[in-house]
């Protein structure tokens, strides 16, 4: 597994060990994935599947370094889908949200991709890599495209892990833009997810994996004070980020007619989680 000090990748790790898989990690520790050299070191391992996680993900860094973020996410997938092509070994491949301004809600794998910043940019063709390798050489790739993750142990900079820790330590919560919505999905539901791609049909497929619903930064903001039990001022400095969409949610019919996967877990449960069990990182 690439990127297994990630936040997926801790989670995905220590699911697959639970259910007694054995699993080899590669970290940023393990060397740079975008160099075939640090694939080497594996060469005389054998391996029945690769999850590949490794990669740079926070959209603002990438608007200033995008070259960076080609270079991680791009480059690094082809790196691995060489070794996986070279040893026969089936992928799972971690992508993003690549639809910009959703065509139509809810959002189908069939939906155009429309990638509107330098990270779904890099998800993109590091997509199209993977579809080529499935198509020309045969090799079993599964594509998941989650929606946004949350969870314990998320770095944070992320909307959700700022707004628990302003109500965990009773300050004024301070938010800039209260009326996007997005589909929110749990970090172990995606790892399900993930879990389920072992027995993926062969050949190349591509997933939606979110909860099939959306919520605005109001309603979120609303929600985790409801759990926490408290009723702390909001202040929205009302500033709109360039390219912003204003309501996406996932069609995940997919995932659950081929997959047999759906969500388990509901927004306010996954919040009790980090709330009361877990600390945000």
């Amino acid at each position: 597994m690439t990127g297994s000090s990630g936040f997926i990748g801790r989670a995905l790790v220590a699911r697959l060990r639970k259910d007694s898989f054995q699993v080899t990690e590669l970290s940023s520790s393990s060397g740079d994935i975008a160099e075939p050299a640090t694939l080497r070191q594996f060469v005389d391992q054998t391996y029945d599947h690769v999850f590949h996680l490794a990669g740079r993900t926070y959209v603002p860094d990438s608007w200033n370094d995008p070259l960076g973020f080609q270079r991680v996410n791009v480059l690094g997938t082809a790196n691995v889908l060489e070794y996986c092509r070279i040893h026969g070994v089936q992928l799972t491949f971690i992508s993003a949200y690549l639809y910009g301004v959703p065509e139509r809600l809810p959002v189908s794998e069939a939906c155009a991709t429309r990638p509107n910043n330098p990270y779904a940019l890099s998800k993109h063709l590091a997509e199209q890599i993977c579809a080529f390798y499935a198509g020309y050489y045969g090799l079993a790739v599964t594509v998941v495209r989650p929606f946004n993750i949350f969870g314990p142990g998320q770095k944070p900079h992320f909307l959700i892990p700022q707004i628990v820790n302003q109500v965990r330590a009773r300050q004024v919560i301070r938010i800039k833009d209260l009326s996007p919505r997005r589909d929110y999905i749990y970090i172990d539901d995606v790892v399900d997810a993930l879990i389920k791609t072992l027995d993926a049909p062969k050949g190349y497929n591509v997933f939606n994996i979110g909860s099939g619903s959306s919520l605005s930064v109001r309603e979120l903001i609303a929600a985790i004070q409801s759990v926490a039990g408290t009723e702390l001022p909001v202040v929205s400095e009302g500033e709109i980020r360039p390219n912003e969409i204003d309501d996406v949610y996932a069609d995940i019919e997919k995932a659950r007619s081929i997959l047999n996967w759906v969500p388990g877990i509901t927004f306010k449960q996954g919040i009790e989680k980090m709330v009361f069990e877990e600390s945000c990182l």
